[in-house]
C-alpha cells in the first residue's frame, strides 16, 4: 500500500465515523525540509496524523491550524520557516509560524477542513416531523428520524430511521452535536423530550404552543431533569410567522435552525403551533409519556 493509499484509507474511515479532520498537503518545500510537494496527511483535532508532512518540528503548527480550520470551517495556507520559536504572523493570505529546528528548511502547507454533514434529529411521527425529514436534506442536513413503532414507509428512503424512542436504545445511535427537533405533537411528548435531553444536542427545539411547552417543562423538572437543560429547550420552535400547514411549520423550524447553524441572531419565539390534542391543566406525572396521553 502506498503512502497516498494510507492517507485516503484513513480519510474514508474518519468520514464513515463522522469524525472531522483536515487534509494537509505540502505545496512548497525548501531544503533541507524532509517533506516534498505533494506529500499529504489527514489530521484530526485530537492529534491523530496519518501520512507524512514533515518531521516533528512542523506538527505543533499544523495541529494548531487544524483545530482552527475545523472550528471555523475555512481552509488556510500556512508557512513554517526558521525563525524565533513560537512566533506567528499574518502575511496576506498566509499564516507564518516560526520554528527553530536543527534541520532548518521551509514548508508551505494547505490545510483543508473536511467536516461531516450537519445532522438533524427529528423525534416523532407527526406530519411536521415528516415534512422536516423531507425538507432538511435540501439544505444540507443528514436526517435521523426517531419514532416509536413508526411505519417504515412514513419517512423517505434517504432518512435514517430509529424505531424506538427509549433513551437506552436510541441515544447510543445518535452522534453528539446534532440539532434536535421534538415534533411529537401530542403523542409521547414527555418521552420525546427526555430522549432529546439525553442526546448531547447542539440545540433542542419543541414544536408546541408556549403554554403546552411550559406545562411539559415543569413536568420534566419535577421528574428530575436538569432545570438548565430543560430551560434551554427552544419552544415554540421556529421563526415567528403565520404558519398553519405541516410544511409551513417545518419551514419555520428549519429556517431557525439554519440561522443558528450559520451563526445568525436567535429568532424571537415563534407563534404558537396548534397541537392536535388538548393540553392538561396540570403537569403530567413523571412516568407518563405525554401530557396528552399516547
Amino acid at each position: 500500500m502506498t503512502s497516498s493509499d494510507t492517507v485516503f484509507e484513513a480519510a474514508q474511515k474518519l468520514q464513515r465515523s463522522g469524525t472531522p479532520y483536515a487534509l494537509v498537503s505540502v505545496i512548497r518545500a525548501l531544503a533541507p525540509a524532509s517533506a516534498h510537494p505533494g506529500d499529504k496527511a489527514v489530521v484530526t483535532a485530537d492529534g491523530q496524523l496519518h501520512g507524512w508532512i514533515g518531521g516533528g518540528c512542523a506538527q505543533p503548527a499544523v495541529l494548531r491550524t487544524v483545530r482552527q480550520v475545523l472550528d471555523e470551517g475555512k481552509a488556510r495556507l500556512i508557512r513554517i520557516a526558521p525563525a524565533q520559536e513560537g512566533s506567528e504572523k499574518e502575511l496576506g493570505d498566509v499564516l507564518e509560524f516560526g520554528m527553530r529546528c536543527h534541520s532548518g528548511g521551509t514548508l508551505e502547507l494547505f490545510v483543508d477542513p473536511v467536516l461531516p454533514p450537519a445532522r438533524l434529529v427529528v423525534i416523532g411521527a407527526s406530519p411536521v416531523a415528516h415534512s422536516l425529514a423531507e425538507l432538511a436534506p435540501r439544505v444540507g442536513f443528514a436526517v435521523i428520524a426517531i419514532a416509536h413503532e413508526a411505519d417504515a414507509a412514513f419517512f423517505a428512503d434517504g432518512t435514517r430511521r430509529i424505531a424506538s424512542d427509549e433513551v437506552a436504545v436510541a441515544a447510543e445511535q445518535v452522534p453528539a452535536g446534532a440539532w434536535v427537533v421534538v415534533a411529537t405533537q401530542g403523542r409521547r411528548d414527555i418521552q420525546g423530550l427526555r430522549l432529546a435531553l439525553a442526546l448531547s444536542a447542539r440545540q433542542v427545539s419543541f414544536v408546541a404552543s408556549a403554554r403546552k411547552a411550559q406545562v411539559l417543562k415543569d413536568a420534566l423538572v419535577a421528574a428530575g431533569s436538569d432545570a438548565a437543560a430543560v430551560q434551554a429547550i427552544v419552544a415554540p420552535a421556529g421563526y415567528p410567522m403565520p404558519a398553519t400547514t405541516p410544511e409551513e411549520i417545518a419551514l419555520s423550524v428549519l429556517a431557525a435552525i439554519v440561522a443558528d447553524r450559520r451563526g445568525g441572531a436567535p429568532a424571537a419565539p415563534a407563534a404558537p403551533v396548534p397541537a392536535p390534542a388538548p393540553v392538561l391543566a396540570e403537569a403530567a406525572p413523571a412516568h407518563a409519556h405525554s401530557c396528552c396521553g399516547d
